[in-house]
């Protein structure tokens, strides 16, 4: 339980902050631009990606359905930017932080699935 906490604790934060920069963040701007994605996709990225930090943390405080749901949501978030990654033909080491995040977000996923009350 603890190193699911420990988890939920890196991943929420690293995401809200993240997904903060996605609406303040020239640098964030730069990036989905180079990416080819639209304002309104950098937003939505955004969002989602602050909605499942806090969706994280109340899966792990209140209800595992909305930590599994959450970390499902990031997993398939951070595949999506992987797939980006490979299409823009970036290199290992600037692609490697989002398979990293879709690989640990799918992990705790199936921490979250372990936890539910069957009855």
């Amino acid at each position: 339980m603890i190193i699911l906490q420990i988890l939920v604790l890196f991943i929420s934060i690293s995401f809200f902050f993240y997904g903060l920069g996605c609406f303040y963040s020239p640098k964030m701007f730069e990036e989905f631009k180079r990416f080819g994605l639209t304002p309104a996709q950098r937003k939505l990225t955004g969002f989602f990606q602050v909605l499942g930090a806090v969706g994280l943390a109340a899966g792990f405080y209140f209800e595992p359905i909305l930590g599994f749901v959450a970390a499902t949501g990031l997993s398939v978030l951070m595949s999506l930017g992987f797939g980006v990654r490979i299409k823009i033909k970036d290199n290992f080491i600037l692609s490697f932080p989002s398979l990293f995040f879709a690989l640990l977000n799918l992990f705790v996923a199936f921490r979250f699935y372990s936890l539910f009350e069957l009855f």
